[in-house]
């Protein structure tokens, strides 16, 4: 559509910019009554050329604009013209009063409501009606005659639209036809709708409607699959060969309340048979002492028979119509397997956090709860683990990957937390911290890429042997005696799926959620959420070349050491000295004070190892530097010191360890765990500058020694 400017003769593309041009416009011009009045009447002489009398159709014509300036008719059933419509008959009478912009917006606002659809018999009838008298009256000017036809329009229109919201369809009462009317008339979006009606959600919660849901969502997959089991198969490209395969649905990785959604199983967890796998009912979900006799699984064919007997009800499923139990071999009920992420991160440990803490409050009270919260907040930053800066304690809304951070820290929060008292049914602290640590356990387990049949009956020991404490600890202190399904399915179906489907990482919902957070959600929220979908394809587009690009392996140099700040020097001669008046100093952390004990005895054995004895050194003048961190080969960094951000931090390193040396040591695959207790730099005369760290061994069978200095430099 073109819009035309009157009074400077520019044609425009669209409405905003029209709009814009006529702000701009009009400070040229006088918008005095007297001025805009002779400037409008010129104009509108030019837009009313002389009309042919004789025309049939002359009542019907409209006149357009096009860019050289030539006047043409279109007839109003033509909807697909892409020029600007001019109105002639909505020109008011007085047109003194009017300035500039409303003269403008008036003559060029497009015409809603002659649309042939809103013309009726009457309508009709009136208008020819008009258009014999104006033919009739000879001795009228053109543009009487054209005005008389206008108005003549202008009458039609207005019959037209009573019309048309006279066949507004009836409504339950007139205050709601008014409003519905109202909306229709104004074009009002759904944001202002949904202000002004209120909502019903009455129908939404009848079970019939709950039905209608439940029936649609399994047409659509019907139809959604039907490819997929189509007796002709599908060709299948893969490495440029082309391969006739017939595609099936091995399993359907969800939570649990999606699992029911296929299932059609109730997803009410007091229902008298909740689980989906089995019918197993809701009194015996806390018992894990039953047997494989005592557990009746679920299959297409006990459920069918439910179905079509409308004893449904009786075994915890929907009256709907399943369409996996037409689908050849799949069993719907084994085949929603268990997610990890949702029965252990999200689920099984939020409650045995939220137990734990119940259990504590109860035997100790709320301040050693609040001695829980100080440790977690104590606990230093590391590398891929959360910290908790604040505590947990007003976190109420925790991801999976916050949880999974303090199944490694709350072992060692609980440990020693309270004294053991001898009153009854008092629960020990060693009990709690057994709990965190067989959980530990059982989630490593459940974390193996790979598994054998002595792997699965190791993880099935585990899960039991958590299972039995979690319960003996927390039953008590659950409402509902532990009868969580996600519990039950835990101990009673994660092996058969293991041995169904393969190790559990190959089915679990932690990939997907990640995916969604990372390409739809965090875009979306870049977005201005206009035209989203491109918006976000962009973004991802933009990630995708940044990763690519980022990607590409750039050679690093290795750097020098490089310290930070110096904390102490001293010369070997005063050395003994000096190191027993800081381990005097009341402000020194344990950790330094148990490096400056050490360090002579380590380094002693040090040199006798690599260089010559220390007395044959005692004339070299050797002074010691120790700084509060450095950083290592390829920008690593290691630090010692009592403050680092007003906290002390002594870093905790892995070590490869020698080959020659390795069966003194207890490794993880050549690998060791210390604690750094003091960074030093020896300067001796005429020799190069040696870089030692005092580390402490986590694990260490040596009988020789309990520390020793290690070489940065093997790091």
């Amino acid at each position: 559509m073109a819009f035309e400017y009157p009074f400077c003769n520019r044609v425009l593309s669209s409405r905003s910019a029209y709009s814009q041009h006529v702000k701009r416009c009009s400070e040229n011009y006088d918008s005095s009554s007297s001025s805009s009045f002779e400037e409008i009447q010129n104009e509108f002489d030019i837009i009313m050329p002389e009309q042919n009398d004789n025309s049939e159709d002359n009542q019907n014509n409209e006149i357009i604009y096009i860019s050289d300036d030539e006047p043409m008719f279109s007839s109003r059933s033509n909807k697909t013209s892409d020029i600007m419509q001019v109105e002639i008959d909505e020109l008011p009478q007085s047109m003194n009063s009017l300035t500039f912009e409303e003269f403008a917006s008036i003559r060029y606002e497009k015409p809603v409501s002659r649309e042939p659809e809103f013309e009726t018999d009457e309508s009709k009838s009136k208008s020819d009606e008009t258009e014999t008298e104006s033919e009739s009256k000879s001795d009228k000017t053109e543009f009487e005659s054209d005005k008389t036809d206008n108005e003549s329009d202008e009458s039609e229109e207005f019959e037209s639209a009573e019309e048309e919201t006279e066949t507004i369809p009836k409504f339950p009462n007139n205050t709601y036809s008014d409003l519905m009317t109202l909306i229709i008339q104004h074009n009002l979006n759904n944001k202002a709708r949904n202000a002004i009606i209120p909502k019903d959600d009455t129908q939404k919660i009848s079970e019939e409607h709950k039905n209608i849901v439940r029936r649609t969502f399994h047409k659509s997959l019907k139809f959604l699959l039907s490819s997929l089991y189509d007796d002709n198969g599908i060709e299948l490209e893969l490495n440029n060969s082309i391969f006739w395969c017939f595609p099936r649905i091995s399993m359907i990785i969800s939570d649990w309340p999606e699992a029911c959604t296929f299932a059609l199983t109730y997803k009410s967890t007091k229902s008298n048979y909740p689980c989906h796998f089995c019918l197993i009912s809701k009194e015996d979900l806390s018992n894990i002492n039953l047997n494989s006799n005592q557990i009746e699984p679920r299959s297409h064919n006990n459920m069918k028979l439910y179905y079509k007997n409308n004893t449904g009800k009786n075994v915890s499923i929907e009256n709907v119509r399943n369409f996996f139990w037409s689908v050849l071999n799949i069993n719907i009920y084994a085949a929603t397997v268990p997610d990890r992420m949702h029965h252990l991160d999200l689920g099984l440990f939020q409650h045995q956090l939220n137990f734990t803490k119940i259990l504590i409050n109860k035997q100790c009270g709320k301040s050693f709860i609040d001695k829980m919260n100080n440790r977690v907040k104590l606990i230093p930053c590391y590398k891929d683990l959360k910290s908790f800066p604040n505590g947990f304690l007003h976190l109420t809304l925790l991801t999976a990957s916050e949880y999974r951070s303090l199944m490694k820290i709350m072992i060692f929060i609980v440990d020693k937390l309270y004294e053991d008292s001898r009153s009854p049914n008092f629960i020990k602290n060693n009990k709690i911290t057994e709990v965190y640590l067989k959980w530990n356990k059982m989630y490593l387990l459940s974390r193996k890429e790979n598994y054998e049949e002595s792997d699965v009956t190791l993880l099935q020991k585990s899960i039991n042997e958590w299972a039995k404490l979690f319960i003996e600890l927390f039953k008590e202190h659950s409402k509902s005696e532990l009868q969580f399904p996600k519990l039950h399915s835990w101990v009673f179906h994660i092996c058969s799926s293991i041995h169904e489907f393969g190790a559990i990482n190959g089915y679990t919902t932690e990939t997907y959620e990640s995916l969604h957070k990372d390409y739809v959600k965090k875009p979306y929220k870049l977005t201005n959420k206009k035209e989203i979908e491109k918006q976000i394809m962009k973004i991802i587009r933009r990630k995708a070349i940044i990763t690519e690009s980022s990607s590409k392996e750039i050679p690093k140099t290795p750097i020098a050491l490089k310290y930070s700040k110096k904390l102490y020097e001293f010369c070997i001669q005063n050395a003994e000295i000096y190191i027993q008046t800081r381990m005097n100093d009341p402000d020194l952390e344990k950790e330094m004070k148990l490096g400056f004990e050490k360090f002579l005895e380590c380094l002693d054995v040090y040199l006798e190892i690599y260089y010559k004895n220390l007395s044959e050194h005692e004339k070299i003048d050797m002074i010691f530097h120790i700084y509060g961190g450095v950083t290592l080969k390829f920008g690593s960094i290691m630090r010692a010191t009592n403050k680092f951000h007003k906290k002390p931090i002594f870093s905790n390193i892995a070590v490869e360890m020698n080959a020659d040396e390795i069966f003194e040591y207890t490794s993880d695959n050549g690998v060791c765990f210390a604690q750094v207790l003091l960074i030093t730099e020896i300067i001796m005369n005429y020799e190069e500058p040696m870089h030692l760290a005092l580390v402490q061994w986590y694990d260490f069978t040596s009988s020789i020694i309990n520390d020793k200095c290690i070489n940065n430099n093997n790091k």
